[in-house]
């Protein structure tokens, strides 16, 4: 289907890809795997058209494929669903499913409505999307958004998909629909590039393997042939004998943070709980559970009708993140790209921007540029950030796991009392996990209280000293860490033989 020869690129003077060389059999499924930095995306994105090749040369069922932007991969039946979304998001599914096609009135210069909301609700239910086509965009969860992107590219009716992390806000429903139409997509003799984190997925779903590390291919095969274990160790480079730091209790008496009674309709109902020092508590919960609208809320960027938020023994005032900044909170959003981070601005800039405000002067507010660079720089080595230059550099052209060091880089300058964490490991390699995981564990033992959002329960049960269960907006049950069972607190999340508790 496709063949790369010799592939080298270079950004900033630094290489990137070294002398890339594979080719991808017809009507097969395969799985790239690597680090982030390891070169997955560049690849795409240089068969996808957004990036032209230093040098080299690429095949394209037999003939020579040169694209110099999307369009051209798309006129070759090249479809890339991108990690991040391409979606207009004032418009409705059915508009961004059919922006290049809509159906006209008969003699008309006129977009017939009634007929593109019908067909595409027609086609969102012949795929098992459970998807309004009038739905606005904006209006959606990003599980929601996601599966409008992939639906968006399976209208195109290409021949090369490239899947470049597609599960990461999915449900575990969606993910196996998605995994469903993947297989119908082979059945049917299309071929599919698909990348992950998710090994598991990997495994279960894939016939070949690509495995790189550094910007040079390492090992290809099939995939039934690789362990867990042999994956990670041909990533990496070596094998890593825990995928989790150990745990470490440093919970004392001392309150950091304290929710009474927090409630806002069709959101959360009558969330109250603690957090002490040196504590880390897991939320865990379906999609749709109000674990990020209960984060937002406590943070400020959301409102509530109902409630207290305390912060070292004082009431927090409502939507007010500045305030809670102020007095020693930090927030994680789990949109890192559009809410985490300033995409075209220096990575310098986003790494000190947090502290400017404690580093300028009192009386003028003059900020020190020399005494930011120095924070920037320090935060940047603790982190061990894969970057050229952090002052010239923008993070949009960070892997993801760079980039969410830095979201997370952002804060620590500032020494939080209280961390609030969502989804802080999504879409990033096991070794860009470890290092998240101790970082956390360093802030907890520092003395910070810490609320760990994630769907992942093996983290959860790995990291925290107690994970509550919420369901439809409500607290079911909270387990201590001696209580920790996979299947109980799954059963807790869908309330199986559970009734609300509402306080912890």
């Amino acid at each position: 289907m496709i063949t790369l020869k010799n592939i080298n690129k270079s950004f900033y003077g630094v290489q990137v890809l070294f002398d890339m060389s594979f080719e991808l059999k017809e009507g097969s499924i395969v799985g790239f795997l690597g680090e982030n930095g390891a070169g997955k995306s560049t690849i795409m994105n240089i068969i996808g058209g957004v990036l032209q090749p230093d040098s080299g040369t690429l095949e394209f069922k037999g003939k020579p494929y040169e694209p110099e932007s999307p369009s051209d991969a798309i006129e070759n039946k090249i479809t890339f669903i991108h990690q991040e979304l391409n979606l207009l998001s004032n418009l409705t599914v059915a508009e961004n499913l059919m922006l290049d096609r809509f159906p006209k009135i008969a003699g008309l210069p006129l977009i017939n409505k009634r007929k593109m909301f019908r067909l595409c609700q027609n086609f969102l239910d012949e795929i098992n999307v459970d998807i309004k086509s009038t739905d606005v965009v904006e209006d959606l969860p990003p599980g929601t958004r996601q599966m409008v992107e992939i639906a968006k590219a399976l209208l195109t009716d290409a021949e090369l998909y490239l899947f470049d992390e597609p599960t990461t806000s999915l449900t575990a429903k969606e993910s196996a629909i998605l995994f469903k139409l993947i297989r119908k997509l082979k059945e049917n003799g299309k071929t599919i590039i698909y990348i992950s984190h998710i090994l598991s997925d990997v495994k279960n779903l894939t016939d070949e393997l690509v495995i790189l590390r550094d910007g040079k291919l390492v090992a290809t095969g099939k995939t039934a042939d690789y362990t867990t274990d042999r994956m990670v160790m041909e990533m990496v480079g070596s094998e890593m004998e825990n995928i989790f730091p150990p745990y470490k209790n440093t919970v004392t008496e001392k309150l950091k943070m304290r929710v009474e009674r927090l409630s806002q309709p069709g959101m959360v109902k009558d969330i109250s709980f603690k957090v002490r020092q040196g504590e880390v508590v897991g939320f865990f919960g379906l999609m749709g559970s109000g674990r990020t609208e209960l984060a937002r809320m406590i943070f400020g960027i959301d409102s509530y009708r109902e409630g207290e938020v305390y912060l070292n023994g004082e009431l927090m005032p409502k939507n007010k993140p500045d305030v809670m900044i102020n007095n020693g909170a930090a927030f994680i959003t789990e949109d890192r790209r559009s809410e985490g981070l300033l995409m075209n601005l220096s990575i310098d800039f986003n790494l000190s921007m947090i502290a400017a405000k404690s580093n300028s002067s009192r009386i003028f507010k003059r900020v020190s540029k020399r005494r930011l660079d120095k924070i920037a720089e320090e935060t940047s080595k603790s982190l061990r950030l894969k970057a050229n230059n952090i002052y010239k550099q923008k993070p949009k052209n960070l892997s993801g796991g760079n980039q969410q060091k830095v979201v997370i880089g952002k804060w620590l300058p500032e020494k939080p009392e209280i961390f609030l964490v969502d989804e802080p490991t999504r879409g990033i390699d096991v070794k860009a996990k470890y290092e998240v995981y101790t970082i956390l564990n360093q802030l907890a033992e520092n003395g910070s209280g810490i609320i760990f959002i994630s769907s992942e329960l093996e983290e959860l049960q790995a990291l925290c000293d107690r994970i509550i269960v919420m369901s439809r907006g409500e607290i079911i049950r909270e387990f201590l860490r001696e209580e920790f069972d996979t299947a109980e607190i799954v059963k807790a999340a869908f309330r199986e033989g559970y009734e609300t508790t509402g306080e912890v």
